[in-house]
């Protein structure tokens, strides 16, 4: 199974995660984005009443510069110590 299959398979794990915090929410996003999209290429949301987007766009932005597959493999190794599953083990 390749790393691609992995990230897959993870994402859809992570939709039924018991417990799941904001803080990880938002960095599971960031590294989502940067796995699928790349570097963060939109402005960052402006207007006061716009702090979740702005938290979105922050934490994507901040994984400018990892790789594709740097991005998938930290996404595993997160949905891996959140879910207690072991995607992660065979990359």
């Amino acid at each position: 199974m390749g790393l691609q299959d992995v990230f897959d398979e993870a994402a859809e794990r992570v939709k039924t995660a018991p417990s799941a915090t904001n803080d990880d929410k938002l960095y599971l996003y960031g590294y989502f984005k940067q796995a699928n999209v790349g570097d963060c290429n939109t402005e960052r949301p402006g207007g006061l009443f716009n702090q979740a987007d702005k938290m979105k766009w922050d934490s994507w932005n901040a994984k400018k510069g990892t790789s594709k597959d740097d991005a998938m493999k930290a996404y595993i190794k997160k949905v891996d110590e959140m879910c207690g599953t072991s995607f992660g083990s065979g990359l």
